[in-house]
């Protein structure tokens, strides 16, 4: 009777879960089937045949030299961004939850960017980038003739332009490609990281930062001795997360850009070369190869790094 019942009650609670499975084999599990499948033909939205050419695209996509520019462009934008948004992130949110005044709109204020549309903000930063009447340009020019002023007021105009601001092109430069990018993306997603620091950083227990300064520690070792040790979980989450972002970088460099990935190939990152090839060129099947390396670098960069935190992230108190 007890076996009975119990595949009784197992039967009823997957009915219940079937609805939930189809919809993940529809959207979720035959995408991905069917992407891997592709990915060893010649697979073209423009003719009906497609045809077998076995691991033949992978070594294409290996032996591309926009494929090697967009996996460096990738990792470039990864290593600046990466640090960069964590650390700030770390900065705000120990600030914010220290007792100062306003720390709830300012809460707000920081986790605001991380809600706003990524297509709204790439708009509003290129705008902001712009040569000829972007904010950015016209800040530096005011700030150069304040400091051209000054210099010239205290040398008694011995030196009458020390300042020579030349007004630089941000969006046409490649060099300044990956950089701006990265500053959208750190401005975009710090809030984010605020917040899920600010909850880490309210589970520490106090008793441990009043035992620490009775024995005479300072702020500064109380932060590397009992905040950053208490928080590695906390860190370890956000540097996944943050990594695996980074690798899909896309939005930002199609809309600052117009639909092209920077000045000669600067903006090429992996996601955007998989969405080249698949809804410009319409090669499905080369576009699948690529997808699935993009995959195996992050599965990679997330072995390691789990690997290398068994050593530092330490859970529970």
């Amino acid at each position: 009777m007890k076996t009975k019942k119990y595949w009784k009650q197992t039967l009823e609670a997957y009915l219940y879960l079937l609805p939930a499975f189809i919809i993940l084999g529809m959207f979720s599990f035959y995408p991905v089937a069917k992407s891997i499948y592709m990915s060893f033909f010649d697979w073209s939205l423009l003719r009906k045949a497609q045809y077998f050419v076995g691991l033949e695209n992978y070594e294409k996509i290996l032996n591309d030299s926009v494929f090697r520019t967009a996996i460096t462009n990738t990792l470039r934008y990864v290593i600046g961004y990466v640090p960069l948004s964590i650390g700030l992130g770390l900065i705000v949110a120990v600030l914010l939850n220290s007792k100062i005044r306003f720390r709830g709109p300012l809460r707000v204020a920081y986790f605001l960017p991380w809600v706003t549309s990524s297509v709204a903000i790439s708009m509003v930063w290129r705008w902001i980038y712009n040569q000829h009447y972007g904010l950015l340009n016209m800040m530096l020019a005011g700030l150069a003739t304040v400091v051209n002023t000054v210099v010239e007021f205290v040398t008694f105009g011995h030196f009458p332009e020390v300042w020579q601001f030349a007004n630089p092109n941000w969006l046409m430069d490649p060099k300044w490609t990956i950089i701006n990018i990265v500053i959208i993306s750190v401005w975009q997603s710090m809030g984010y990281n605020m917040i899920i620091f600010l909850a880490g950083l309210q589970n520490i227990p106090h008793e441990l930062y009043e035992a620490a300064q009775v024995d005479g520690a300072s702020p500064w070792q109380s932060f590397w001795k009992i905040t950053l040790p208490l928080i590695s979980p906390t860190t370890f989450f956000i540097s996944i997360i943050s990594i695996i972002g980074a690798f899909k970088l896309f939005t930002e460099i199609y809309v600052l850009y117009t639909g092209r990935p920077g000045p000669v190939n600067s903006g090429m990152t992996i996601v955007y070369y998989v969405y080249r090839n698949a809804f410009e060129r319409y090669r499905m099947g080369y576009a699948s190869a690529a997808a699935y390396i993009l995959f195996a670098i992050i599965f990679v960069f997330t072995i390691v790094q789990m690997r290398a935190s068994r050593r530092r992230v330490h859970y529970g108190s």
